[in-house]
C-alpha cells in the first residue's frame, strides 16, 4: 500500500486528503482536520466566474492562515478560459489546484459544469489543457464514473487528464444518477489505477480509518481522499495513520469530542461572527455527537437556540452529562 502520495512535486504523507465539500470544509473544518494529522486540505469547491467577477461570498471561502498548508483549491466553470484566469489568480493562494467534474448538484450540473463535463470529454480536455497551460501549480480532476449506468466515461476522462498534463486524478465511484445512494463501486478505482499512469485517488464510502486500509489495499490506489466520513469526525484521519503504521486505533473520548466542538465553535465565531456561527454549528454538534446516548434530544434542543451562551451551555450540559451508550 502507499505510504505517501507525490502529485507533482508536492508530496503527502500519509496519503490522505481532506475533501472539498460544500458548506462543510471552511477554514475552521480544515484546521481541525489538520489537528488530527490531515496532511492536505480543500477548499469548498469555487466558482471561476464568481473569481472573476471577484464575488464576495466567492473570496471567502479562499479565506485561509499559514498554518493551513499545504492547500488545495478546488475550482469549477464550463469555461476554458474562465477556469484558466480563475487558476492563474489562485495559484498564489494554494499549492494545488483541482478542477471539479463530478459535482452532481442540479445547479452546477444545469450551468455546464460538474458532472456534465463527463458528456463532453472534447470539452473536458479543453479545460484541463487551458488550466495546465495558465498555472504551475501541480493539478488534479476529481470524476465520477459518468453520467449514468449507460454512459461510464470515467475511464475516457482519465486518460485525456494524463494526456493533458494533470498531477493525479480523484475518483469517486458513484455516476451522477446515483448522487450518494448505493454503494461506492471501488473496483472501479482499481481499473483506472490500471489504465493510467499518474496517482489516482479514490474517495467514496470512506467512513472509518479500516475503510482507509481497505481502499488502499483493494483498489491499489495511490491515496485516500476522505469526505463525509470526517463530518464531525477529524480523528479519523489520526486514526488512519496509526492504523496504517499497524497500530490499532482508539476512538475519541467524550472529552475530545467536547474540547473540539468548543473549539470548533469559536473558530467559527471568529470567522463569521456570532449569528452565522450559530447557524452553522448546529450541523456540526449533531455530528459530534453521533453514537452518543440522548444526540437527538440534543441535535433538536441545538437547532432551537440564536444565541452563543445557550449554545455552550447545551453543549456543557450534554458532553458533561453523556455516557458511552449508544443511542
Amino acid at each position: 500500500m502507499s505510504t505517501s502520495l507525490a502529485i507533482g512535486s508536492l508530496r503527502i504523507t500519509p496519503p490522505l486528503v481532506l475533501a472539498p465539500m460544500a458548506g462543510i470544509s471552511d477554514l475552521p473544518f480544515r484546521l481541525l482536520a489538520r489537528a488530527q494529522g490531515a496532511p492536505l486540505c480543500f477548499t469548498e469547491m469555487v466558482s471561476a466566474e464568481g473569481l472573476k467577477r471577484n464575488g464576495q461570498n466567492t473570496r471567502v471561502l479562499l479565506r485561509s492562515t499559514a498554518e493551513d498548508r499545504p492547500l488545495g483549491i478546488q475550482l469549477f466553470g464550463n469555461d476554458p478560459d474562465s477556469l484558466a484566469e480563475a487558476a492563474r489568480m489562485v495559484e498564489a493562494d494554494c499549492d494545488l489546484i483541482d478542477i471539479n467534474m463530478g459535482c452532481p448538484v442540479k445547479k452546477v450540473v444545469s450551468g455546464g459544469a460538474g458532472s456534465s463535463l463527463l458528456r463532453d470529454p472534447r470539452k473536458a480536455g479543453a479545460i484541463l489543457r487551458a488550466v495546465r497551460k495558465a498555472s504551475s501549480r501541480p493539478l488534479s480532476v476529481k470524476i465520477r464514473t459518468g453520467w449514468n449506468s449507460a454512459e461510464l466515461s470515467y475511464l475516457e476522462i482519465g486518460r485525456i487528464a494524463e494526456e493533458e498534463g494533470c498531477d493525479a486524478v480523484t475518483l469517486h465511484p458513484r455516476t451522477r444518477a446515483q448522487m450518494f445512494s448505493d454503494h461506492a463501486d471501488w473496483e472501479r478505482i482499481r481499473d483506472l489505477k490500471h489504465s493510467i499512469k499518474i496517482p489516482v485517488i479514490g474517495s467514496g464510502d470512506v467512513f472509518s480509518s479500516q475503510d482507509v486500509v481497505d481502499m488502499l489495499s483493494r483498489t491499489g490506489c495511490d491515496g485516500v481522499m476522505i469526505a463525509r466520513g470526517a463530518m464531525g469526525n477529524p480523528w479519523i484521519f489520526k486514526e488512519a495513520t496509526e492504523r496504517l503504521a499497524g497500530r490499532i486505533p482508539a476512538g475519541p473520548t467524550r472529552e475530545e469530542r467536547y474540547a473540539t466542538a468548543l473549539s470548533h465553535l469559536e473558530q467559527l465565531c471568529e470567522l463569521y461572527g456570532d449569528n452565522t456561527a450559530i447557524r452553522e454549528m448546529r450541523k456540526h454538534l449533531s455530528w459530534y455527537g453521533k453514537g452518543l446516548s440522548g444526540v437527538a434530544r440534543f441535535r433538536a434542543l441545538v437547532n432551537t437556540i440564536g444565541e452563543k451562551q445557550q449554545l455552550l451551555q447545551a453543549i456543557d450540559d450534554f458532553f458533561a452529562k453523556v455516557d458511552h451508550d449508544r443511542e
